[in-house]
């Protein structure tokens, strides 16, 4: 008689019990080590803007405060204790604006009528400073201190910023926001120190016809209105740089010496160059280095308009004031031409021609010709004078240039002559953008000339940024 060795049905039963406590042993377990990966971390000390650690969040009290945007103001509770910091933006102007802190956190953009919840962090007791980062803006006066002080009561050694001035309410204060402005408009024109947009002259003259110059790019001090210093970065020592002017067949041959810290290139914007010429580094040559010298060697082979500038670390580089203005050959204007009923001379004589470059970011800020008003150049002609202007936008906003009293006639777009010209009042131009103008001085007056976008001319301070005016007196 055999006697059987396969297991009892209580035996397997158990064993199969044994193998699912297992099976669930090792899922909890593996469940367990997900959850702890998943987990957040625990919070670490948040950074205030200046850099500095500071006290975990739950060490701290929230601190909520309003701030309101306008131009070019920055008004509302500026001063608050230490702790978790959490702002509500509110904007009362009529463009974009954001609230950065020096070396810190920078706000979402917040557009007109709009609120934004900005956490800041925590701050530590000192003063900060706050800024509206949109190109510009800061220029134009929008920059004030943010004090953050003890909860003791201790200030930190800082006196309380001011909580916005009442200048800029102006029905609060009419006779005075009258005065301001008055006082400002009468102050023009006023003398500064620097003018750019002069003639580059050839250093030298080769045997073969080679007209060679020399341009060095340096950082100067640079008066941008009366008694407001700037630290701009300038060809040959000026801002815009020197108005280079050429003609079609000509040989030239550029000395670029770099004394920045930065690594420069020169990129002749609208100037039909060969490729290994155009001035975009790493791509068509390796980047001028500091103290280095770089030849840039090509011919004039068209008429242009064009203008020069910057293109590596051109973010920072052209709105601090690396940029100029460059002509191949005379302007094409229309002679002889009837516009929209009114007939241009034949044998026009034109008194005067002229780059206008506009700008609104960097050092420069909102400038014509990398001056603000006051200290804008007014151009002064006689009843009946013909003249032409060139306008290069080398900001970041477009912006539409409009002069009172004579008309302007737009006859060449990038430096390509329009078939079919054009009278404006008002011309709007982009960012890269060079257009021509004719204008004939035909009225008496002082007219003034500005971008229409008036908060780039005006502010409860008065007029600045990027206002001058056309002269017009008596023929003799």
């Amino acid at each position: 008689m055999t006697t059987s060795t396969r297991p009892s049905d209580s035996t397997k039963t158990f064993d199969r019990f044994l193998v699912l406590l297992a099976v669930m042993g090792v899922l909890t377990v593996g469940l367990a080590l997900v959850a702890a990966l998943r987990a957040p971390t625990p919070p670490t000390p948040a950074t205030n803007a200046s850099g500095v650690s500071a006290a975990p969040a739950e060490e701290t009290d929230r601190v909520a405060a309003r701030i309101e945007l306008k131009e070019w103001a920055i008004e509302g509770t500026l001063e608050v204790p230490a702790g978790k910091v959490t702002l509500e933006l509110a904007n009362t102007g009529t463009m974009v604006h954001n609230l950065a802190f020096e070396d810190g956190p920078v706000s979402p953009d917040v557009n007109p009528g709009q609120i934004v919840t900005f956490d800041v962090g925590y701050l530590a007791p000192g003063v900060y400073t706050i800024y509206c980062a949109i190109p510009g803006h800061r220029e134009a006066g929008m920059e004030v201190t943010f004090v953050v002080t003890d909860p003791a009561g201790d200030h930190a050694g800082h006196s309380a910023a001011p909580s916005g001035s009442s200048r800029s309410d102006h029905l609060a204060n009419p006779q005075e926001a009258d005065a301001m402005m008055l006082e400002s408009m009468l102050a023009f024109p006023a003398e500064t120190e620097g003018e750019g947009n002069q003639i580059l002259v050839p250093t030298e003259i080769l045997e073969d016809g080679t007209k060679v110059f020399d341009l060095t790019i340096s950082i100067i001090d640079w008066e941008v209105a009366p008694g407001e210093f700037v630290e701009a970065w300038a060809y040959n020592g000026q801002v815009p740089g020197p108005w280079i002017r050429a003609e079609v067949g000509d040989k030239l041959r550029f000395r670029v010496t770099n004394n920045l810290p930065l690594g420069q290139d020169i990129h002749w914007h609208g100037i039909k160059v060969p490729f290994a010429m155009d001035g975009v580094a790493p791509y068509t040559q390796e980047p001028i280095k500091q103290g280095e010298t770089f030849i840039y060697e090509y011919e004039a082979v068209r008429p242009a308009i064009g203008m020069y500038h910057s293109h590596m670390h051109g973010q920072m580089a052209i709105p601090n004031g690396l940029f100029g203005a460059f002509q191949i050959g005379d302007a094409p204007i229309p002679r002889g031409k009837t516009v929209a009923g009114v007939e241009i001379p034949e044998d026009i004589e034109i008194v005067d021609e002229f780059p206008m470059v506009l700008n609104d970011a960097g050092t420069i800020g909102l400038t014509l010709n990398a001056k603000s008003f006051p200290a804008t150049k007014p151009y002064v002609f006689r009843q009946g004078d013909w003249f032409v202007v060139h306008y290069y936008n080398q900001g970041l906003q477009t912006h539409p240039m409009h002069m009172h009293g004579p008309d302007q006639l737009v006859f060449a777009k990038d430096g390509f002559p329009l078939d079919s010209p054009y009278w404006a009042d008002t011309i709007n131009i982009a960012p890269g953008e060079r257009y021509s103008v004719l204008v004939h001085a035909d009225e008496v007056g002082t007219w003034v000339w500005h971008c229409h976008i008036l908060n780039h001319v005006e502010s409860s301070e008065g007029m600045f940024g990027m206002a001058t005016a056309v002269i017009v007196e008596p023929a003799e």
